[in-house]
C-alpha cells in the first residue's frame, strides 16, 4: 500500500497492465454487478439537469426505466447510483451498430453536447474507491471480464494507473498525480 494525501493506493494499481479493449469486452462492465455505477450527489444532480442531452441516444426502455425509478437510485447496501434496467444493464447505456454497450452521456460529452462526461466511478473503472472518514482506498476490483483489458496493457506495456491517468486527475488532481508517478517510478527502481 502507498499512501498520497489521503489516500491510500494498493500495489496493484502501479503493478498490473491494462488498458480497455472494448472490441473483445463488448463494455461489459455495463452489465455485470449487482447494482448501478455508484454517484456522487453532485453527479446525481447534473445527470438529472443534463438528461435532454443524451436521452435521445438510449432505447425507449431504458427511457421508461428512468421515468420509473428516477435518475439516480438507492441501491440494496444504501448507496447512490444509476438505475438498472432488467436489475443488470446500466440504464444510461445503449448498444451501438457493433453490438457494444457503450455510455450514452459519454457520446453527448464527444458530440459537445454536455460539459459532464459521465461519472468519475464509471471513468475510473476497474480503479474503485471506497471513501472512509479519514483516507480513500484505491483499489484495483480484477474481473473476468476485464481479461481482455490485461492482456492489451500487458502487450501495450501500459499500467493501470497511466491508462487511468485522466481519470485519476480528475478525482484528486494533478499534484496527487504526479506523486503518483514519482511513488511509481520508486517501485519501479526497487
Amino acid at each position: 500500500m502507498i499512501e498520497i494525501g489521503r489516500t491510500i493506493i494498493s500495489r496493484n494499481v502501479f503493478e498490473q497492465h491494462f488498458v480497455c479493449d472494448l472490441l473483445k469486452c463488448k463494455g461489459a462492465c455495463c452489465v455485470e454487478g449487482d447494482s448501478g455505477a455508484p454517484l456522487t450527489p453532485g453527479e446525481a444532480k447534473t445527470i438529472e439537469k443534463e438528461y435532454s442531452r443524451f436521452e435521445g441516444y438510449l432505447p425507449e426502455e431504458h427511457r421508461e426505466e428512468i421515468k420509473k425509478q428516477g435518475y439516480s437510485v438507492i441501491d440494496d447496501d444504501g448507496d447512490l447510483v444509476t438505475p438498472l434496467v432488467n436489475k443488470r444493464q446500466c440504464a444510461y447505456s445503449f448498444y451501438d451498430g457493433n453490438g457494444i454497450l457503450k455510455c450514452s452521456i459519454e457520446k453527448a460529452f464527444f458530440e459537445g453536447k454536455t460539459q459532464f462526461r459521465k461519472p468519475v466511478s464509471c471513468h475510473l473503472f476497474p480503479i474503485r474507491i471506497t471513501e472512509y472518514k479519514n483516507f480513500d482506498a484505491v483499489n484495483y476490483e480484477e474481473l473476468d471480464i476485464c481479461k481482455p483489458g490485461r492482456a492489451c496493457g500487458k502487450s501495450q506495456k501500459v499500467k493501470l494507473y497511466q491508462f487511468l491517468k485522466e481519470p485519476l486527475i480528475r478525482k484528486y488532481g494533478e499534484e496527487w498525480y504526479k506523486e503518483l508517478q514519482i511513488a511509481a517510478d520508486y517501485l519501479e527502481k526497487g
